[in-house]
């Protein structure tokens, strides 16, 4: 059981030198999977991921991209996600799907990239509608997606499509699914398009800056993974007010968040930068990240 195997690594405190090494360097340096049962540890943004099973390079319907990386690694509940979003991707018309980062076989932070993807939930979907399904490796590394953003973030261009919004609909419809992040100009258009009466799944979709390639799917803690894994707050309920999301706080994002304004009166004084993911040390993590890492 989990719990248990949580409390022995509770109790097997790591020494003082390796509590002070870079995680992200030591869960980088990992190639294969811890050998557990299936388990999200910690926060999307700082922890593990136990037993974490790989996306298969290529399927019916779906390419993994950036092989190189290997980073796709998911809980085996976000890979059949994926696989069933890639089904339904071909149901409105694309050939499947382009398949991003996902975690690193035992999660953890990354040396590059993404702050969060740390427990296996998290996924990146590129923008890009597939011309073909047998990439090459060589191919993947090479390819890159396309931007739906316009370049000052306030429109969509013309690669938007309504198949965009399908997918993104059908994926935030999916009870699986705790949040979608896209460019605020996505949400925008996406509420502007909205036809139906029904729009609460829009309130998923949410805005958030670096995100005009691709869209990335924050699912639920899993049934089952108890306290160990801890499931993003506040809810898109709470931040959309019950709503769609589709209100002042999303034109926040092309207009102050673009152009803030001017401050009056002295000058703050310069703030220490936040301690980062990169910055982490395995005493940062849950304890259960040691033992995660070590077997």
């Amino acid at each position: 059981m989990f719990l248990r195997f949580a409390l022995i690594a509770a109790l097997m405190l790591p020494g003082a030198a390796h509590a002070q090494q870079k995680a992200n360097q030591l869960f980088g340096a990992k190639s294969s999977p811890s050998p557990h049962r299936p388990a999200p540890i910690g926060s999307y943004a700082k922890g593990c991921a136990a037993g974490l099973v790989a996306l298969p390079e290529t399927g019916p319907s779906w390419q993994a991209m950036r092989l190189s990386r290997n980073r796709n690694w998911g809980h085996p509940e976000t890979i059949r996600f994926l696989q069933e979003l890639s089904v339904a991707a071909q149901q409105i018309g694309w050939r499947g799907l382009y398949i991003g980062d996902i975690s690193q076989p035992r999660g953890g932070p990354m040396i590059s990239g993404h702050a969060s993807h740390q427990i296996g939930l998290d996924a990146d979907i590129w923008m890009l509608p597939p011309q073909r399904l047998n990439l090459s490796r060589g191919e993947r590394e090479k390819i890159s997606s396309i931007p739906v953003r316009s370049a000052n973030q306030r429109s969509v261009t013309r690669n938007w499509t309504a198949g965009h919004h399908a997918l993104l609909r059908a994926a935030a419809s999916d009870d699986r699914v705790d949040r979608i992040f896209v460019a605020a100009a996505v949400k925008i258009e996406m509420c502007r398009s909205a036809r139906s009466s029904d729009t609460r799944w829009l309130q998923k979709i949410r805005p958030v800056a670096g995100h005009d390639t691709h869209f990335h799917v924050r699912l639920k803690c899993p049934a089952g993974s108890g306290s160990s894994c801890q499931t993003q707050t506040p809810t898109v309920q709470e931040l959309s007010k019950g709503g769609n999301g589709c209100d002042e706080t999303l034109n926040w994002w092309v207009t102050e968040y673009l152009n803030p304004p001017k401050q009056t009166g002295p000058k703050p004084p310069p703030q220490p930068r936040p301690r980062g993911p990169r910055d982490y040390t395995m005493a940062d993590l849950p304890a259960a990240c040691h033992q995660v890492l070590t077997e």
